[in-house]
């Protein structure tokens, strides 16, 4: 092959020289070899003849591949060949950036330690517990906000039990009923979590509703028109709603409902609650009673006549003095019998329990050296006492103003029939109207008439022979409905009866 490829180098330089053709290849070329090798193997007719034809060929047939393959990749090829130009650039910056990685590396590392160590679970890591809370909270979402949404639910509970304690009473027990529950879930919600921020936000909202609700309530219990059955239900609700009114741990003693006396061993059981209940009463009684203001207005008119000494000696003003006291003091006793027969007996009803009881046969009371005073004594006698009180006030100031007899014994009857009334519930104030006129006599400016029998007690032997005729009436009636309902009546009840 080595001589074969001598003798084709000074053609090659002839060729060169007259501008044609291209340099050989290298006889190291592995293509150029197996071309060489070929030519050895062909006779000299084949190298004349048919070896020209079969290059020419050839070279034909690679213009045409290159053809077809220049014009189905063009793109490509001219898209390589412009980045093959900007290769050269591209070198030397991956170079430097792959440098500046290199000199950054350390950074990383140190970076990557600090990570490790700030969110290592070993111990106890602060961020990591927050993040916990965090996606805790998110999971627990709905609950957080059922639990936000406990104040709102108890205040528009309230808001319903208001409007339904106007409305209807069984519309008014479900709406307490459910503010009690809501309000007993937050107290065990409270006592779940007492360390919560949340919690005790919600727990004094609470607290707040509540005390809207014991307002409520205790607004009901002023109301003028207070039956038996919803003072219970309403006393009952403000046992559960507002328990720190109420002592429960107190056991009952033995009551006497008949006395008021006052004992050193009375342990009411009902705390505040019949003490509250009274006081509720009492405003409602004096609302009632300051209906009467324009007939109080004329009274007063007279009393400062009185005191004045204007009433001249004239017939017709002496009669008609006194007139509008005794309009004001009849619908007072009137009011004032109604409501306080209503109150206590409506507090026996509601406090059975509560009620002033008898002394413990003599016995002495055993005191300690720090309970040097007796207990406070049952509500309902110091609330008795206060309304013969009130009662008394308003006869000494009005009833001198009236002049004429029979309308002051129609008063005082009417009072007697008051004291009765109290009297059946133990609460007897009849002798009253004995030291009444005793104190009216000795506040008079001028001397009483000297007269054999007290107008008191005229008064009284009056109003017992009214109350014998009435039940001798009641007893004639009662006997003439089991003989027969055109029975004739006894003469003493007939008698009554006229």
């Amino acid at each position: 092959m080595d001589p074969l490829y001598e003798l084709l180098v000074p053609h090659e330089e002839q060729t060169l020289a007259s501008g044609h053709g291209k340099p050989l290849a290298s006889a190291s070329d592995a293509q150029a070899t197996t071309y060489l090798n070929r030519l050895s193997t062909l006779s000299l007719s084949d190298l004349a003849s048919t070896e020209p034809a079969s290059l020419l060929h050839s070279s034909q047939s690679h213009v045409r591949n290159l053809q077809a393959l220049s014009k189905r990749s063009h793109k490509a090829i001219i898209s390589s060949s412009s980045h093959l130009e900007k290769l050269q650039d591209l070198l030397p910056a991956f170079s430097k950036k792959a440098g500046q990685l290199k000199d950054e590396l350390p950074g990383l590392e140190d970076a990557a330690s600090g990570f490790a160590k700030k969110y290592d679970r070993s111990a106890d890591n602060e961020v990591l517990d927050r993040r916990k809370r965090a996606m805790l909270l998110s999971r627990n979402v709905d609950r957080v906000s059922d639990v936000l949404e406990l104040p709102t639910l108890l205040s528009s509970t309230v808001s319903a039990a208001q409007a339904g304690s106007t409305a209807s009473a069984s519309s008014s027990t479900t709406s307490y009923a459910s503010a009690l529950d809501l309000h007993a879930h937050i107290k065990r919600l409270t006592g779940l979590y007492p360390n919560s921020g949340l919690i005790a936000d919600i727990s004094r909202q609470a607290e707040a509703e509540i005390n809207d609700l014991t307002t409520i309530l205790i607004t009901t219990l002023q109301t003028p028109t207070l039956k038996l059955a919803a003072a219970m239900r309403t006393v009952g609700w403000l046992r559960r709603v507002a328990p720190e009114l109420a002592d429960d741990s107190a056991k009952p003693i033995a009551v006497s409902t008949r006395s008021f006396d006052v004992s050193a061993t009375h342990k009411p059981n009902d705390g505040a609650l019949g003490s509250l209940f009274l006081v509720c009463r009492l405003h409602a009684l004096y609302s009632m009673l300051e209906a009467l203001e324009p007939l109080r207005d004329l009274a007063d008119q007279e009393v400062a006549q009185r005191t004045c000494q204007q009433p001249a000696n004239q017939t017709s003003q002496q009669t008609s003095f006194g007139t509008q006291s005794e309009r004001y003091l009849k619908r007072y006793v009137e009011i004032f019998r109604e409501q306080s027969f209503n109150i206590v007996s409506m507090y026996k009803s509601v406090f059975p329990q509560d009620m002033p009881g008898a002394t413990d046969g003599g016995k002495p009371h055993d005191q300690n050296a720090a309970d040097q005073l007796l207990p406070l004594p049952a509500p309902l006698a110091s609330f008795v006492l206060h309304l013969v009180e009130m009662l008394k006030t308003t006869l000494e100031q009005y009833l001198p103003s009236i002049t004429d007899k029979s309308a002051r014994e129609s008063l005082l009857t009417q009072v007697l029939y008051c004291a009765g009334s109290l009297g059946r519930l133990g609460a007897d104030f009849g002798m009253m109207i004995a030291l009444l006129e005793e104190e009216m006599a000795q506040s008079s400016s001028g001397e009483s008439p000297i007269v054999d029998e007290p107008e008191w007690a005229q008064v009284m032997k009056k109003h017992r022979v009214q109350a014998g005729r009435l039940e001798v009436l009641a007893r004639g009636v009662g006997s003439g409905a089991r003989k027969g309902s055109s029975g004739p009546l006894s003469p003493d009840a007939t008698a009554a009866a006229g």
